[in-house]
């Protein structure tokens, strides 16, 4: 996992409550809709186990990664679990460069332009602003101006009706939880059947402002 991919994919889905038994289905049900970048919260009870099945499933197509990950124990222990990226809610230098460390992409959450400037002198290879829609897609198009060389990501109330205004105002990607996967619903055929017309539906609208990319 590298920025490139990350730009060529522009949506992470974001799977909270991710278990060993439901995050392939899941996956795979998104994979098929053209999302193949898949965020595994860790503060669900058997995230990193459920992590580690999905980074051993035999689907090269399918990266991995950890998310709400708050510390250097939780990232190394995501990163031994399989993850090939790491994302935070907030800025932790320590768990930054333990990421780096270890050759993994990191991405942490501001709010700020001191915490998105702070992030990356640390190492982050982008920075994810969160919450994005409390700040608006005109905080991309302003924090661009003294900031270009940073990529931003938006996640935190992204939806299929604003992901594209995102991506417009210069976001290099989205971060898409509850909106688009929301693991409290029975994992039966017909949800996974929908995940995957959901999934379709969002990258149709990446793909509007986006014509070359590739899922």
């Amino acid at each position: 996992m590298n920025i490139d991919m990350l730009k060529n994919k522009k949506i992470v889905a974001i799977i909270r409550g991710a278990t060993p038994e439901n995050i392939i289905p899941i996956a795979s049900a998104l994979r098929e809709g053209g999302i193949s970048l898949i965020e595994i919260t860790m503060e669900a009870p058997r995230a990193l186990q459920a992590l580690e099945a999905l980074s051993a499933y035999d689907d090269p197509t399918i990266i991995a990664g950890a998310g709400t990950v708050l510390d250097t124990e939780t990232a190394k222990a995501s990163i031994l679990s399989g993850a090939k990226f790491i994302f935070s809610p907030t800025v932790h230098s320590k768990t930054i460069q333990l990421t780096k460390s270890y050759g993994v992409m990191s991405i942490p959450g501001a709010y700020t332009p001191t915490e998105i400037q702070m992030a990356y002198e640390n190492g982050a290879d982008a920075i994810k602003v969160f919450p994005a829609s409390t700040l608006g897609t005109g905080f991309f198009k302003q924090v661009a101006g003294p900031l270009p060389q940073i990529p931003l990501m938006a996640t935190g109330g992204i939806d299929e009706s604003n992901l594209a205004d995102y991506l417009a105002a210069g976001a290099i990607a989205v971060g898409i939880g509850s909106s688009l996967v929301n693991t409290k619903q029975p994992i039966t055929e017909s949800y996974l059947t929908e995940l995957t017309n959901k999934a379709k539906r969002y990258m149709s609208k990446v793909n509007t402002e986006n014509p070359t990319t590739k899922s």
